[in-house]
């Protein structure tokens, strides 16, 4: 098998060595809007691959064949693709673009299925106008560790397309959960307003930001607090995801958290900008009321 994945950040670079280290995959193509880009995915999975194999891990053997397997460039390799999964920015309108230009212009094989990671947008809605269906396969981060996929299936998507995906899953030793459309999936429908709920407790003055992720850790067994895991997840993707489920739904139980978009907009995203809830500058991880 032949797999396309377009999109080269954190998420596309997961799954592409998901794919990788698969015996029944041959190729992965990671691509990106731009070469360097793509060959920066391949290079973070190298350095975590130099990681495992300096711990006694994995041998060098298995991460050379691994990182053999992934060929990087432009979205236009992908024309012998069994499957495409699309890992582009969470924009309803890159990601029916994409698509179209895949469909129409790259991919030459009939057979091929193309799948979005979308978290929260709508299968059918990025699949209307396509020559061929979408289907939903969404990962966990890290992709390579997590072990569930959400498989999504639009209104238009054929039951035998579902059934080939969750096949795949397994194959990649993930287990495959298969989702009625609707805004938000399982996990994050439950997730992320838990995040959200945990932003508003903190706004409004009734725990600091320790306290409440020590709160829900101890309290909940849970291995991060809402806050922490807000960072990890980036503050960005946490507002998209509640923007969403809001529009869809309508109800205010959805409603953004003012403090959370405040955030965003002053671009204090959580991990991938150094700061959130928590300064992780110096290698650090410091609650920002305690500095």
């Amino acid at each position: 098998m032949k797999v396309g994945i377009i999109g080269a950040g954190t998420m596309g670079s997961g799954i592409a060595q998901t794919f990788a280290q698969c015996d029944a995959v041959e190729t992965v193509y990671l691509c990106d809007i731009k070469q360097e880009f793509a060959d920066g995915g391949k290079a973070k999975i190298q350095k975590g691959l130099d990681k495992r194999v300096a711990k006694g891990k994995m041998d060098q053997a298995a991460a050379d064949k691994l990182i053999g397997k992934i060929q990087t460039g432009l979205n236009g390799i992908c024309t012998d693709a069994d499957l495409i999964v699309e890992a582009a920015l969470e924009v309803m309108d890159i990601k029916k673009a994409c698509f179209k230009d895949l469909q129409d212009n790259i991919v030459k094989n009939p057979d091929c299925i193309f799948a979005s990671n979308t978290s929260s947008l709508s299968i059918t809605e990025i699949g209307a106008g396509l020559a061929k269906p979408i289907i939903g396969m969404h990962f966990f981060n890290p992709a390579p560790v997590m072990k569930l996929v959400e498989v999504i299936a639009g209104i238009n998507t054929p039951a035998e397309t579902v059934e080939k995906v969750k096949d795949i899953a397994v194959q990649l030793g993930k287990t495959p959960v298969q989702v009625n459309e609707a805004a938000g999936f399982v996990v994050n429908r439950i997730l992320v307003p838990m995040i959200n709920e945990g932003i508003f407790v903190y706004s409004e003055g009734i725990a600091d930001i320790e306290g409440i992720d020590t709160a829900m850790k101890l309290g909940c067994n849970h291995p991060m607090g809402p806050l922490e895991l807000g960072d990890y997840i980036g503050l960005d993707i946490v507002l998209a995801i509640m923007d969403v489920l809001y529009k869809e739904t309508g109800d205010s139980k959805y409603r953004a958290c003012p403090l959370l978009r405040k955030m965003v907009r002053g671009k204090k995203l959580g991990c991938k900008t150094g700061i959130g809830f928590y300064d992780y500058s110096n290698g650090g991880k410091v609650p920002v009321d305690k500095k």
